[in-house]
């Protein structure tokens, strides 16, 4: 194989772009424009070409499918599943596990993953706060059920974009019937071995939400080694000035939770609140911060236990937030919502000190103090999630729940017939959702993913490159060379293994993108057919079992699971070789591939 400048070129731009995603120091989407700009500014594509990922049916089935995954949430459907789990979720271990997994693989039939994930993650803590089963034997079990439900349906990123990928070469893409036996087949193997064997790998272990049930709540967040009472000075700086103005928070990083003045006590104080001499804060922080506060004119109090019992609120933060990358003293939290931020539980560890200065990161727990009628109207911020403590989002339509299960029922039907184009078909049914008032365009506009909407349209030209300039054809080419021997299922087992090791690095995304193109092309190479090559590397890219970090949905169940990054290698090195050998079954039944 004797490669071109062109060809060159563009192997470095993959480099570059892998090497950037792995540094974890850019937003990918970010790193997905730069892409794309490099492309169009070294002209390997035309502006036309390059931009095309925007105008692509993989993008606006996309931005179809988040619209009609809101409505679901909006008018109370997904909501009412959840919470009838809830209701009769109080059995054993393994029927909870067969009922969330199974809940979880059905919802991802229609929904994006993580959202699934997310409405029934409130399910799964109050089922564990009322059982004796642990959250740590719930919530894997629950994202593996996501992720395998979206290998059973079209409906999914990185399912969506390898038919996209089939299509620009010219060739018949792929849909719901594809992806249903073989991919159904993966969800019922993968449930029984989470019933039969995954569960017994899971640790038994106290979660964060299940300890402020069964422990004192400084115990769950080791709030006591943290907490303090300290009084005002009457002749310190402190006695004439508002919590703004003393720097208490943005100077030392310590959180003024409440504020005892006689016999009254002032939950989550607002930064303009002025300090009296004889008040008493109860801050949470560091010893050696505290002592710094003493000298600024405050008197430790022996006694750390507050004269009025705090009411407390977990609080976590999703993939969608715009509070990711934010700190709360960016955010404004404290005046905004009248919530103080106490601790954040991230990757096992509490974290009491500096909270407010700390950029947050999806699957974050905060913990936050303030009164319940705060706390009530927090619940319904989007962008915090909120597992536990009775405060429920309410859906904003719940009577047009029946036309939103028509509607979207029907752009499922039409999408498994085949009859009409799926963007069409996804569109007309936001249209109709609108139409019906089932969900309102601005709030359709804030459904949609646009990380994911520019991450996908900024790495299509780099398939569509990878095609063009023969790239793909000539990777294939080695790979056939070295497989020329090997039976043809063999390869797509290959290629799926390869497809779910670059997804466990990257994301499924990105690996679908980048693998797509060179599986196809070799593919047709071995006369293989291309749509069977393409489910099982879209298969492959969903397959995120091993780390946390392979998908968001398992980095949104860390922190209320009280996980660590081995729990998840742990159970999902069996469910990936289940997926691998249901999936090699399937492509032999139903692809007739030997």
């Amino acid at each position: 194989m004797v490669l071109q400048l062109n060809d060159w070129f563009l192997i470095g731009i993959i480099a570059v772009n892998l090497l950037l995603i792995l540094s974890n120091r850019f937003p990918v989407d970010a790193v997905a424009l730069l892409v794309l700009l490099m492309l169009g500014f070294s002209k390997m594509l035309t502006p036309q070409q390059t931009l095309s990922g925007f105008s692509s049916n993989v993008v606006i089935t996309l931005i179809a499918l988040f619209i009609l995954t809101q409505s679901l949430e909006d008018t109370g459907i997904v909501q009412r599943v959840a919470k009838w789990i809830n209701n009769i979720g109080g059995g054993s271990e393994a029927y909870l596990v067969f009922l969330f997994m199974s809940a979880g693989a059905a919802l991802s039939l229609v929904m994006n993953n993580v959202a699934a994930g997310a409405v029934l993650l409130p399910a799964a803590v109050r089922v564990g706060r009322a059982s004796e089963v642990r959250l740590s034997k719930l919530l894997i079990p629950l994202s593996f059920g996501t992720l395998l439900g979206g290998m059973a349906t079209y409906l999914t990123t990185a399912n969506i974009i390898l038919s996209g990928l089939l299509q620009e070469q010219g060739l018949e893409g792929i849909g719901m019937i594809d992806f249903i036996p073989t991919g159904g087949l993966i969800v019922v193997m993968g449930i029984l071995y989470m019933m039969l064997i995954g569960r017994h790998l899971l640790p038994t272990r106290a979660s964060l939400s299940q300890n402020m049930r069964e422990v004192d709540l400084e115990q769950a967040y080791q709030l006591a080694e943290r907490l303090w009472r300290v009084q005002v000075i009457p002749s310190s700086r402190l006695a004439t000035a508002t919590l703004a103005d003393t720097q208490i928070g943005a100077e030392l990083g310590l959180t003024v939770v409440a504020l005892e003045r006689g016999k009254q006590t002032i939950i989550a104080p607002s930064v303009e609140t002025p300090l009296h001499a004889h008040d008493t804060l109860i801050v949470v922080g560091r010893k050696e911060r505290v002592d710094l506060l003493r000298a600024w004119g405050a008197s430790l109090l022996e006694d750390p236990t507050p004269h009025t019992e705090l009411d407390f609120i977990e609080t976590i933060i999703p993939p969608r937030s715009t509070a990711i990358g934010q700190t709360l003293t960016q955010l404004r939290h404290r005046t905004t919502t009248g919530l103080s931020g106490v601790a954040l539980w991230r990757e096992g560890r509490s974290y009491r000190t500096d909270v407010g200065k700390m950029p947050l990161q999806v699957g974050d727990a905060l913990l936050m103090v303030g009164t319940a009628e705060h706390a009530r109207k927090f619940a319904q911020d989007r962008n915090f999630l909120v597992p536990a403590n009775g405060y429920v989002h309410r859906p904003l339509r719940p009577h047009k729940a029946r036309w939103a299960l028509i509607i979207t029922s029907l752009s499922l039907l039409l999408a498994i017939v085949d009859w009409f184009p799926l963007p069409y078909v996804m569109l007309s049914g936001v249209l109709a959702l609108v139409l019906t008032d089932c969900i309102r365009m601005e709030e359709a506009y804030q459904a949609v993913e646009w990380r994911v909407i520019f991450l996908v349209a900024g790495m299509l030209p780099l398939s569509l490159a990878l095609h063009d300039t023969g790239l793909a054809n000539a990777l294939g080419e080695v790979l056939v060379n070295w497989l020329s021997h090997s039976p043809p299922l063999i390869f797509v087992g290959g290629m799926f293994l390869f497809s779910m090791g670059v997804t466990q690095i990257i994301g499924g995304q990105v690996a679908g993108l980048i693998v797509g193109p060179i599986a196809i092309q070799t593919a047709l190479q071995l006369n293989i057919s291309p749509q069977a090559m393409a489910v099982a590397v879209a298969i492959g890219c969903s397959t995120a079992f091993l780390t946390p970090i392979a998908h968001p949905v398992n980095i949104l169940m860390m922190g209320p699971g009280g996980y660590r990054f081995a729990d998840f290698f742990k159970v999902g090195v069996g469910m990936t070789l289940v997926t691998l050998f249901t999936l090699l079954f399937g492509m032999v039944v139903f692809w007739r591939i030997a």
